[in-house]
Protein backbone atom coordinates (compact mmCIF):
# COMPACT_ATOMS: atom_id res chain seq x y z
CA UNK A 1 0.00 0.00 0.00
CA UNK A 2 1.59 3.21 -1.13
CA UNK A 3 0.08 6.66 -0.93
CA UNK A 4 1.28 9.79 -2.67
CA UNK A 5 2.49 12.97 -0.99
CA UNK A 6 -0.66 14.70 -2.20
CA UNK A 7 -2.86 12.04 -0.56
CA UNK A 8 -0.87 12.33 2.68
CA UNK A 9 -1.41 16.08 2.68
CA UNK A 10 -5.15 15.58 2.11
CA UNK A 11 -5.32 12.98 4.92
CA UNK A 12 -3.49 15.32 7.32
CA UNK A 13 -6.04 18.02 6.50
CA UNK A 14 -8.91 15.60 7.19
CA UNK A 15 -7.24 14.33 10.35
CA UNK A 16 -6.94 17.80 11.83
CA UNK A 17 -10.59 17.84 12.92
CA UNK A 18 -10.71 14.20 14.12
CA UNK A 19 -10.62 13.17 17.76
CA UNK A 20 -8.61 10.14 18.93
CA UNK A 21 -10.74 6.97 18.88
CA UNK A 22 -8.33 4.76 20.80
CA UNK A 23 -5.87 5.46 23.62
CA UNK A 24 -2.76 3.36 24.24
CA UNK A 25 -1.64 3.61 27.87
CA UNK A 26 0.52 1.69 30.34
CA UNK A 27 -0.70 -1.77 29.29
CA UNK A 28 0.66 -1.21 25.78
CA UNK A 29 -0.65 -3.00 22.72
CA UNK A 30 -3.03 -5.59 24.13
CA UNK A 31 -4.96 -7.94 21.89
CA UNK A 32 -8.22 -6.10 22.64
CA UNK A 33 -6.66 -2.76 21.76
CA UNK A 34 -5.39 -4.16 18.46
CA UNK A 35 -8.86 -5.52 17.67
CA UNK A 36 -10.43 -2.14 18.47
CA UNK A 37 -7.97 -0.30 16.21
CA UNK A 38 -8.60 -2.86 13.47
CA UNK A 39 -12.38 -2.35 13.78
CA UNK A 40 -12.01 1.45 13.81
CA UNK A 41 -9.86 1.36 10.68
CA UNK A 42 -12.36 -0.88 8.90
CA UNK A 43 -15.17 1.57 9.77
CA UNK A 44 -13.40 4.92 9.42
CA UNK A 45 -10.24 4.25 7.34
CA UNK A 46 -8.46 7.30 8.80
CA UNK A 47 -8.19 7.48 12.60
CA UNK A 48 -6.24 9.13 15.38
CA UNK A 49 -4.69 7.06 18.16
CA UNK A 50 -3.49 8.69 21.38
CA UNK A 51 -0.36 7.26 23.04
CA UNK A 52 -0.03 8.06 26.75
CA UNK A 53 3.63 7.00 26.83
CA UNK A 54 6.28 9.40 28.15
CA UNK A 55 9.32 7.78 26.50
CA UNK A 56 9.60 9.06 22.90
CA UNK A 57 11.50 6.08 21.56
CA UNK A 58 9.08 3.61 23.11
CA UNK A 59 6.15 5.62 21.73
CA UNK A 60 7.62 5.58 18.20
CA UNK A 61 8.24 1.84 18.52
CA UNK A 62 4.65 1.20 19.68
CA UNK A 63 3.21 3.30 16.83
CA UNK A 64 5.25 1.34 14.29
CA UNK A 65 4.35 -1.98 15.89
CA UNK A 66 0.63 -1.13 15.94
CA UNK A 67 0.71 -0.12 12.27
CA UNK A 68 2.49 -3.35 11.35
CA UNK A 69 -0.05 -5.48 13.25
CA UNK A 70 -3.15 -3.80 11.77
CA UNK A 71 -1.49 -3.32 8.35
CA UNK A 72 -1.96 0.46 8.41
CA UNK A 73 0.22 3.34 7.31
CA UNK A 74 1.37 6.21 9.52
CA UNK A 75 0.26 9.51 8.05
CA UNK A 76 1.45 11.82 10.81
CA UNK A 77 2.82 11.81 14.36
CA UNK A 78 2.37 14.93 16.46
CA UNK A 79 3.05 14.83 20.18
CA UNK A 80 1.12 11.93 21.66
CA UNK A 81 -1.18 11.53 18.64
CA UNK A 82 -0.67 9.30 15.60
CA UNK A 83 -2.83 9.61 12.49
CA UNK A 84 -3.05 6.27 10.72
CA UNK A 85 -4.73 5.09 7.52
CA UNK A 86 -5.81 1.81 6.04
CA UNK A 87 -8.27 1.54 3.15
CA UNK A 88 -11.38 -0.46 4.04
CA UNK A 89 -12.32 -3.51 2.01
CA UNK A 90 -15.87 -2.19 1.65
CA UNK A 91 -15.95 1.46 2.81
CA UNK A 92 -19.19 2.63 4.39
CA UNK A 93 -20.01 6.15 3.10
CA UNK A 94 -21.67 7.00 6.42
CA UNK A 95 -18.65 6.00 8.56
CA UNK A 96 -15.56 6.50 6.41
CA UNK A 97 -13.80 9.77 7.24
CA UNK A 98 -12.43 9.83 3.69
CA UNK A 99 -15.77 9.35 1.91
CA UNK A 100 -17.67 11.68 4.24
CA UNK A 101 -15.18 14.46 3.48
CA UNK A 102 -15.70 13.93 -0.26
CA UNK A 103 -19.44 14.64 0.17
CA UNK A 104 -22.42 12.99 -1.50
CA UNK A 105 -21.65 11.03 -4.63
Amino acid sequence: MSITAEQKKHFRTLGHKLNPLVTVAAKGLTENLQLEVDRALEDHELIKVKFMIADRELKKQLIQELCNVVEAQIIQEVGHIALIYRPALEPNPKLSNILRAAGPQ
